[in-house]
């Protein structure tokens, strides 16, 4: 394994040349998305996000041109992201890595971003330690620690005393769970019961069973955008959790602009926390869902979307400062600190952590104007990662 790792650096010095030289050359940024299997829409989201902003803001930067190679992932599968991000660095000699829809793949990747002194921009996966395995790593989206806290602190300000559980059985999961048991029974809550679902294809029945027989007062939710949350809605409502008083909170990962329109009623009502909503009333945000709908027909954007969108603008005002040199550490030198107004609300990544921090936003279900909606209520502005502390 090491060997293998060490002939990638030495293909990668061999190719790479003289810095004068590679400013002069194309910009590449290795896309490494998950393209088919069950995440399939997280990377197309990713792609898009990024295609739109060399759309409105052109393909070049500091006099390079900026190409976009992506490579499908599959999903959950750090050995092919680890594959992909070899050959990136080989056969395409990438400037930067972006991309990530989840944590295992980021793993894999992320000793590789080290040992090449490669930027690796995460736009996805959400396990709070990603940018602490390597110090090229950023990341424009969020951690699962910093949207569950604001949950937390919402259900025990709101009469809910006993909560049950329920996460994904991988990195992200155990975040989100470890984060809500933190802060809720911090404020005086109480977990009555914990969950772990598996990554692929779970069946949610004896898990909603055994819940509703526990009577909390909510269920606190976390699995990966897709088809997971439909299934989990409809077996919600099935079951009669709802009928029972037994309310559902969950992470904005459920109930993404793109599977809405799938969970149909089942979803009316949820309460969430999240960074983003397509009805997240601003200026930018209404300008981005304008340009995303116009380029994509019938695609609605997402958190992933906007994550793209940000990342492609955190890798062109790196370019500026660095007058187009995307060596790993002046481009990280870069990136510290910088701010800016994303569609979703004011952004700034965090110098020490290499994180985001942001606004968080309460959110309900709700039909507008016959639409599915997530109808943002309340929020807890410039939110950093609570995972770090």
């Amino acid at each position: 394994m090491k060997f293998d790792l060490l002939k990638t650096l030495a293909a990668v010095a061999l190719a790479g040349g003289a810095l004068g030289a590679a400013q002069a050359q194309d910009l590449k940024i290795g896309l490494i998305v998950p393209l088919s299997g069950p995440f399939a829409s997280t990377g197309q989201q990713m792609v898009n996000g990024a295609e739109l902003y060399l759309k409105e803001h052109g393909d070049t930067v500091a006099g390079r041109k900026v190409v976009l190679i992506a490579k499908d992932d599959t999903g959950v599968n750090p050995a092919i992201s680890k594959r992909q991000a070899q050959e990136l660095l080989i056969k395409d000699k990438v400037d930067v890595f972006a991309g990530f829809g989840l944590t295992p793949g980021a793993f894999a990747v992320a000793p590789l971003a080290t040992e090449a002194k490669v930027p690796m921009v995460v736009l996805n996966a959400a396990t709070s330690s990603i940018t602490t395995k390597s110090d090229y790593v950023v990341r424009t989206s969020m951690t699962l620690p910093q949207v569950s806290a604001p949950m937390a602190t919402w259900a025990a300000a709101n009469g809910i005393k006993k909560v049950y559980t329920i996460t994904a059985d991988y990195g992200p999961g155990h975040d989100a769970a470890a984060q809500f048991k933190k802060t809720f029974t911090a404020a005086g809550g109480e977990i009555v019961g914990e969950l772990h679902t598996p990554m692929t294809k779970p069946d949610f029945a004896p898990f909603l069973q055994k819940i509703k027989d526990a009577k909390p007062d909510a269920l606190f939710l976390f699995v990966p955008n897709g088809d997971q949350g439909v299934a989990f809605a409809k077996g919600y409502k099935e079951r009669g959790l709802d009928q029972a008083g037994i309310k559902l909170l969950a992470t904005g990962d459920v109930v993404t602009e793109d599977v809405l329109d799938a969970m149909g009623d089942n979803a009316v009502g949820m309460i969430t926390s999240f960074h983003y909503s397509q009805a997240h009333d601003s200026p930018e945000n209404k300008a981005f869902v304008e340009a995303y709908t116009k380029a994509y027909p019938g695609v609605r954007p997402n958190m992933v979307g906007v994550a793209s969108y940000d990342g492609m603008h955190l890798i062109y005002e790196a370019l500026k400062k660095t007058g187009g040199d995307a060596s790993g550490d002046k481009f990280m030198a870069a990136v510290k600190g910088m701010s800016w107004t994303s569609p979703r609300g004011p952004i700034t990544i965090d110098p020490a952590t290499r994180d985001i921090v942001q606004n968080v936003y309460i959110r309900k279900v709700e039909r507008v104007g016959g639409v599915l909606q997530n109808v943002e209520f309340d929020k807890i502005a410039d939110f950093k990662d609570p995972g770090k502390e």
